[in-house]
């Protein structure tokens, strides 16, 4: 039996998987400035940048774990608080990781612009 898949859910479906990538990178560069994972959630998705907390919080544990991020709770409020910064290593990767994103965006560009 084969299943046909309408172009919006592929659509959908691949921007998922394109925009995967680039989370990594854009979350990089907003932890430069200490941020709690909600205010960094809405940070994201304010820039349309879509993302689930159940992706995130992974992602963000992942990046801890891989010396990239360091975090730390503050109880001071009503509610603790988890906070995230990059780390010097964090901000190595987040400069190469920008500059093969440049190359990326010029690359597709071009290809793109040839099949016009």
């Amino acid at each position: 039996m084969v299943w046909l898949v309408t172009l919006d859910e592929l659509l959908l479906s691949q921007a998922q998987e394109l925009r995967r990538g680039t989370t990594v990178l854009a979350c990089l560069t907003l932890l430069e400035e200490r941020q709690y994972g909600y205010a960094l959630l809405e940070t994201l998705n304010d820039a349309g940048i879509p993302v689930e907390g159940n992706t995130l919080y992974p992602l963000l544990r992942r990046l801890e774990k891989q010396g990239l991020l360091v975090s730390e709770w503050e109880t001071d409020d009503t509610r603790p608080r988890k906070f995230y910064q990059v780390t010097p290593q964090g901000a190595l990767a987040r400069a190469g990781l920008t500059r093969e994103w440049q190359t990326l965006v010029g690359s597709i560009s071009q290809l793109t612009k040839e099949k016009r």
